[in-house]
């Protein structure tokens, strides 16, 4: 059976600080607008909806206790409509329309809301926890797990990126993101018409930064586990990295007898998904072995794809995923991506799909694919077509 996207909504993304524009939104409140809004938009009554699946990274605080559940009822929805959240990290809002999709095509649902939130604002990124490896001594003397930092800058010196390679990325980003029309998948929530995150845009700035991740003591753990480095090369910065954001998006899946019997006209099919495991030191590898795997399943190749949607977590990640795919840049991230409008965690993974299918209308394309890095070495695909 198939998974359709009837539609895919989201908010704008405001800083991840204090002074963001969204800092003053509890983040249940910025879930329950995607679903009040993905309500409005396709006429479906909420009771018809079978669960709600969220994605959410650091689930603490007020994004604890089952954020899902509480979204749904500051959403004014019927309490009988059930909901859950779950974790993949900065993957995780791809992961719950991955999960979305699995029970349509199971059979066991006919309708299922998936997305994902966070507020870095109000709840910082580490919040939750003891780390990557959550503070196990045990795990840590087997597996060094170091800052995703220092893996981009890993790869960057195993692949030969310079700084000006990074750098040139993330300036096609913020250029992209600048000439970008809003979508037909962002609403204005809270006083935001678009995206808040204001950038460094001129190569000068970009290059006035400062490396992020220099001067740690987490070099010497990530050469052990590549010693054919002798030294790492440290070219990330501020501005050429994911910027914090809050945010969140929703989308709604449907089965095709779900949309048959209710006239609905679907924007996407979810085509394939595939999720990877990856080497957990180096750990931001994994977009390249999720794509290929996805892609097999949808017995397509990387030339088949129109627009890719590859999450910029750090620059090195999309230039090595371009490489090892042999794909064109310039069918690459082309409304900008999160070096140049921020990656509210939990969240990414739904705006991407949202931002993916509003550029195959825009460009009146047929295919796309989504694709994340996943903290602790993992990585994540998905194949959507336009209907």
């Amino acid at each position: 059976m198939d998974a359709y996207i009837i539609d895919a909504v989201r908010t704008p993304r405001g800083r991840g600080k204090r002074e963001g524009a969204l800092s003053g939104v509890h983040p249940q409140e910025l879930l329950a607008a995607t679903l009040r809004e993905l309500a409005r938009r396709t006429a479906i009554e909420p009771r018809s909806v079978d669960d709600v699946v969220i994605g959410n990274v650091s689930q603490v605080g007020e994004q604890g206790a089952n954020i899902a559940r509480n979204a749904v009822l500051a959403a004014g929805w019927p309490h009988e409509i059930s909901a859950f959240t779950l974790n993949r990290f900065c993957a995780s809002g791809l992961q719950a329309i991955h999960v979305a999709a699995m029970g349509v095509m199971s059979g066991t649902h006919e309708l299922v809301v998936a997305g994902g939130v966070e507020s870095m604002s109000r709840v910082p990124m580490g919040s939750d926890g003891a780390g990557q490896d959550g503070g196990n001594e045990q795990l840590r003397a087997r597996i060094a797990q170091v800052p995703q930092g220092i893996s981009a800058d890993l790869i960057a010196t195993r692949r030969r990126y310079a700084r000006a390679n990074v750098d040139g990325w993330a300036l096609v980003s913020q250029r992209r993101a600048a000439a970008a029309k809003p979508g037909r998948g962002l609403f204005p929530a809270f006083g935001l018409e678009r995206d808040e995150l204001p950038r460094p845009t001129t190569a000068d700035g970009l290059a006035r930064l400062p490396p992020s991740f220099a001067g740690t003591d987490f070099d010497a753990m990530a050469l052990r586990a590549y010693p054919d480095v002798s030294r790492i090369e440290h070219v990330h910065t501020a501005g050429n990295s994911s910027g914090l954001a809050d945010g969140a998006a929703a989308v709604l899946v449907a089965s095709e007898s779900f949309v048959r019997a209710h006239g609905l006209r679907p924007r996407a099919r979810i085509r394939a998904m595939a999720t990877v495991g990856s080497e957990p030191v180096i750990m931001l590898t994994g977009p390249t072995p999720a794509s290929r795997k996805a892609l097999a399943r949808a017995r397509m190749q990387p030339r088949d794809i129109d627009l890719w949607e590859i999450n910029e977590a750090f620059a090195a990640v999309v230039l090595q995923t371009v490489e090892a795919l042999e794909l064109d840049p310039d069918r690459v991230n082309v409304d900008g991506g999160a070096i140049a409008l921020g990656h509210p965690l939990g969240a990414t993974g739904a705006i991407l799909v949202s931002t993916a299918i509003d550029a195959l209308e825009a460009r009146d394309q047929k295919t796309a694919l989504v694709t994340m890095c996943v903290g602790g070495g993992q990585g994540i695909a998905t194949v959507l077509e336009r209907v």
